[in-house]
Formats: C-alpha cells, structure tokens, sequence
C-alpha cells in the first residue's frame, strides 16, 4: 500500500516531467518507498520555500488511475471513498511532506553536480520543486565563488531540459512560481542569446500589463531585468508607477531597499520620481533597525548614486546602525559605507572608534580599495587617527604588490595633509622608494606628483626623483592634451621646487623652469594654503591695535615673493621698534602672524595639517619670525586685557615693555 500512497501523491505532485529513471522507482521494493515517505522524520535543515504551484495532469506512471471532479485519484476497480474532502486533506499532507523531503535532499548536496544528477533520478518534479532546485543551484555556485554558473553545468542535459520546460509552462505558472525562476535563471547567467530569455522578458511584459504581480514580486521583477540588461525604460516605469500606488507602510525593509536598487538603476530620471523616493527616505527612517548590515550599505549606496543630499536625516541614523555593524561588513559593503559617509559630508567620532577597534587590527586581511577608501576618508574629514594611519602603513610594507600605484598614492597622500609620520616611517618610505624605482612608468603623472608633493609635507623629500619631475618629458606627460597644466599641479610643482631649495640644499639636478612656477600658493580652489578665520582675525587685530597703538603698525593678506601669503605681518628694525608696514628700509626683522583657526588643524586636535607645517617651516628658512596664534589659545581668553597681554607675550617674548 505504500507503494500505491507514494504513486498516488507523485501523480498531484506531477507540474514537469523529467526524463530519469523510471524503472529506478519500479524497481526499488516497497519497505523502501515506504521509507522515502517517512523521510521527514528525520532531523534535516529546511529552509523557506516558495508557495508550492500544482497543476495536475496524467502521465504514464499513472494510467492505472483516473480523476473525477480533480478532487480525488484512485485506482480503477477500487471503491471510491465517500469522504472525499478527508481524502484531499491526506494527500496535501502527503504533498507537504514529499516537499519537505525535496527540499532537505537538496539541502544535503554540496555541489551542482551532485544536484543535477539527484535530479536526473527523479521521474517527475513539479515546476515549483524544479525552480527551487535551480535556485539551489544557484546557490551553491555562488558559495564556490563563481559570479554564475560554469559553463559545464549550463551545458547539462538535465539544466537544460529544466529550461525548456520552464520556457513551455511560463504563462501557466502562479506569480510567486514564475518570479522563483526568473531569480534564479537571472542568477545562473544563462545565455542572454537563448530563446528562455526573451520568453521570461515577455511573460514580464505581460504580467506587468495585467497588474498582476504583488509588491514582492514587483520588486523581485524590476531587479531581475536589470541584472538582465533587459530593462526597457518602458518597463521599468510600468514597475515604479504600480508600486507608487501602493502603500509603502505596507512593504518590507527588503521591498524598500529594492525599490531603492531598481532607482539607483536610472538615476536619469530621479527628477521624474523624486516625490515617490522622498516618500521611501521618509519610511525608511523607521525601517532602519530592521536593515542588515548589507541592506544598509545598499541604501547608503543608492543614496550617493541618486544624490539625495537633503536625506541627511537618513544618513546619520544609517550612520548610527553602521558603527554596530562594523565587524560585520564584507569588505564591499564597508566601502560602499566609507564611500557615503564622504560623499555626504558625514563624521561619527564613533564610526571612527569603531574602524580603530574592529577594522585597523585587520588591516592585512583587508582588499587593498578597503584600507586605500579608510584613508581616504581620513584625510577627507582630516581625521588624525593613528591606529589606522599606523595599520594602512604597516599593511603597505607588509605587502606592497597588493597595491596599485593609485592605491599606494591614496594611502601616502593622507599622511602629507595630516602631518603625520607613521612608527615604521624609515621602512615604509624605504619601500615607497623601491616601488617607486621599479614602476615609476605605471604611475599616472598627476598621482605621482600628488604622492612626492605629500612626501614633501612632512619632510620625507623625494629628493631622488626630483630630477625626472622637473624634466621637460616629465612636465609635457603632466601636461598631456591640455593647453595648460592646471593650477595645483603647478602649484605643487612650485613648492618641490622651493622645498629643494630651503630643504634641501644638497640637490644640484635640473630647476623648475620659470612657466612652471606660480605667483601664489593662495588661490580659490585647491589651494596650498588654508583662508584665514576672519572672525579670529578681527579678535586678533582688536588686540594688535590696543598693543602697537595704531592700525599703520602691522599689515595683513601679505603675499611674500616666496609665493606665501601671511595673515599679518609686523616690521622691526635692528632695536626691535615696531615700524610702519609702509616702511620698506631699515628693516632688520619681519614677524609673520599666522592666525590658525580649526581648519587649519586636524579634525578635534591640536595638530597642525601638513600645508601649515611646511608653510611656517619654510617661513622661518627664509628668514621669518613665526608666531602661531592658534584658535585654541585665543579662546582661552576672557577679556580685552587678556588679550593684549598675551600678544605681548607672543610678540616681545624678551621685552618686559611693549615697544611702537
């Protein structure tokens, strides 16, 4: 009897036939079968499955029997059971279990071949059993590594006769049935050429016109197609149109999240729904516990690509969940979380803390584009922390040809503008060189005079390079197909030219040629010097003009021939009385003001960026007397008197008495 329950239940089962063994199941004998049907008690993992699609239909195993109103399935010459409704409730129960039995043996198989050849021993497999087979496929290729499916297994016998007959049930399969096999042979990358691609495009098509498809399955629709480059901007506006209807409050955080990839698909037309993406950044604030830590990447992706900068609401409470998921992110999904927190203008001090606990200590099992984007984001938010600089050093000498020139330049630039020297600064620098030697050509000519100019910063000058910088082939490379070099190239240029000179006075190869060199490191963009804070400079001269007396005594904005401007400078002759600034004889010293608010310093410290340092370095080599005012000092200070006397102090630090 367990033989004719087990027939029975494969008979409703029955949506696709598979050629296999069919004498494979006459031949095993009945205490077997009926083992198979008690299968499911054993502990075996089950994961969710699709709602199971039936559609009945007689094949040759099931002669013998026949149906009457669809509902029950007997042997011919067998008495029909009265209760046919109990009847049907055994066989769904019979139906769930064989499911369940389905779904655990593919669970079991490790490979895809192991999963075809399972499946070429079965004689009959419902087309819902077949996606989720495929999709279990799809699954173990992806564990392996593989982006799709390799070519052996796409050019399987029984993968292939699963297609064909998916290609042939399309239009009888339920929603959720059909979006089951458009994922899954959207993830194998079957060939775009085949006949089942543009069958499924056009069964979409269809579906999508009817307005059939639920919001999961929109979703699921909308992705599918453009993973497959088959999204016709057609359709993809018939998607968002249908789910702009619905109630957002009513979808689930993987529903919005996917509307937010199947947007970032079309950024081009983000004016067109900018009202429906406002709606989603609105409910995606109470969603944002819920995400994982790669929905939340993904969001915070979506949103650069469709430029929500008025959203900032939603990236600092991404922001806020992000510092809990960080030991928790795959290395693109870090990337894609630094790469935000940049474009957007985002600074969490714990986010930091959290990269210094979890992330720096794991730096050399870190993909170089990880650790070159924490730099960045460093040296963009000019955040001095040492126990990342420290590990992106340590990782660089560790392993060097993990790096591409552009990497190496992105971790050597953050240590230039943040005035910092890593511990192992002798060894790192020594292996720069030697990178540097062996691949001098690969260097793009604009990376290359960024990473000597960041070198420059702080003191590590690249003295053995400076003779192929300043070479006429090196500077017509620089230049390419422009007219002109642009205006910080030239400006970088200039001060490795002066830094040769004041620094390093050892160097005899070929100079900076005059066109090259430019008038002022100061300019509106990518300037070489930070502005001045002009609130600190009005507090500042208040108390200079209380100290000198009068106004005529200092002068500001004052552009040296050295190309350095200086905040304020103040003239003394050779007793040390302070002179006019029109004054331009008998000067015997000049003090060099330099007034530095915060954006002259690192973020939250005292620590001056590596432009300032070099700037006052290279003043006081020429000759300058440098007094750093900084803001923090100032502050301190409560009231005019104060002031004075702590300029005084500054100024005439050997002089009991202020002399004008």
């Amino acid at each position: 009897m367990a033989l004719i329950t087990l027939r029975r239940n494969f008979c409703h089962l029955s949506e696709l036939w598979i050629p296999g063994a069919v004498a494979a199941l006459k031949n095993h004998p009945t205490n077997h079968v009926h083992r198979i049907v008690k299968e499911p008690l054993h502990l075996w993992f089950c994961p969710l499955q699709p709602e199971p699609f039936r559609v009945r239909f007689h094949h040759a195993c099931c002669k013998k029997f026949h149906s009457e109103n669809r509902n029950d399935l007997h042997p011919v010459g067998e008495p029909v059971v009265s209760q046919a409704h109990d009847w049907d409730r055994l066989e769904q129960n019979l139906q769930k279990e064989n499911e369940k039995v389905f779904y655990r043996r593919l669970n079991n198989f490790t490979s895809s071949e192991e999963l075809l050849s399972f499946i070429s021993t079965l004689e009959t497999l419902p087309v819902s059993l077949a996606a989720g087979a495929l999709q279990r496929i799809c699954e173990v290729s992806k564990r392996d590594g593989n982006k799709g499916l390799p070519e052996e297994i796409l050019e399987n016998d029984v993968f292939q006769a699963l297609c064909f007959r998916f290609e042939q049930e399309l239009s009888h399969l339920s929603n959720t049935g059909f979006v089951t096999i458009l994922q899954a042979l959207t993830l194998s990358h079957v060939d775009p050429q085949s006949s089942l691609i543009p069958s499924l495009v056009a069964e979409c098509q269809n579906r999508l016109k009817r307005g059939s498809l639920e919001v999961h399955n929109l979703c699921i629709v909308g992705e599918c197609l453009i993973r497959l480059h088959s999204a016709a901007p057609v359709m993809l506006d018939l998607i968002l149109e249908q789910l702009q209807g619905q109630k957002l409050e009513t979808f689930t955080p993987d529903d919005i999240v996917a509307i937010y990839r199947i947007l970032q698909a079309c950024p081009e037309k983000v004016d067109q729904y900018q009202t429906f993406l406002n709606r989603i950044n609105n409910i995606s604030l109470s969603l944002v516990s819920y995400l994982s830590p790669k929905l939340i990447s993904q969001v915070l992706a979506a949103l650069v690509i469709l430029d929500q900068t008025h959203a900032l609401p939603l990236v600092i409470k991404l922001g806020k969940y992000a510092v809990k998921y960080i030991p928790h992110f795959t290395n693109e999904e870090l990337k894609r979380v630094l790469e935000a927190f940049m474009y957007f203008g985002h600074n969490d001090r714990f986010f930091t803390k959290a990269l210094e606990q979890h992330i720096a200590p794991l730096c050399l099992t870190l993909d170089p584009e990880v650790i070159s984007k924490m730099m960045e984001y460093c040296s963009r938010k000019q955040i001095l922390s040492e126990p990342i600089l420290n590990a992106a050093a340590e990782t660089f000498v560790c392993q060097p040809e993990k790096f591409s020139p552009c990497q190496i330049s992105e971790i050597i630039e953050p240590l230039g503008k943040l005035n910092y020297l890593p511990p192992n600064a002798p060894v790192l620098f020594r292996k720069l060189e030697n990178v540097l030697f062996t691949h001098f050509n690969s260097f793009p000519p604009k990376t290359l005079l960024r990473l000597l100019h960041s070198c420059s910063l702080i003191e590590c000058h690249p003295v053995n390079f400076m003779t192929k910088i300043f070479s006429p082939f090196f500077l017509q490379k620089l230049q390419g197909e422009e007219s002109d070099l642009d205006r910080l190239s030239l400006a970088q240029l200039t001060q490795l030219f002066l830094t040769s000179i004041l620094e390093c006075p050892f160097y005899k190869g070929p100079k900076l040629l005059p066109k090259y060199q430019v008038k002022s490191f100061f300019t509106p963009c990518c300037s070489l010097e930070t502005p001045m804070d002009y609130h600190l400079y009005k507090s500042v001269m208040t108390g200079l003009i209380d100290l000198l007396g009068a106004r005529s005594y200092f002068a500001s904005k004052v552009l040296t021939p050295y190309c350095y401007t200086i905040d304020v400078e103040i003239k003394l002759d050779e007793e040390g009385l302070v002179l006019p600034f029109t004054v331009q004889e008998d000067v015997h010293k000049r003090v060099a003001l330099c007034i530095d608010g915060p954006e002259r310093f690192c973020s939250d410290s005292k620590h001056l960026l590596g432009k300032e340092s070099i700037k006052q370095r290279h003043l006081r080599l020429l000759g300058y007397q440098v007094v750093q005012v900084p803001y923090h000092e100032i502050e301190m200070l409560k009231s005019r008197l104060e002031l004075v006397e702590y300029l005084q102090r500054k100024l005439f630090p050997q002089n009991s008495a202020v002399h004008w």
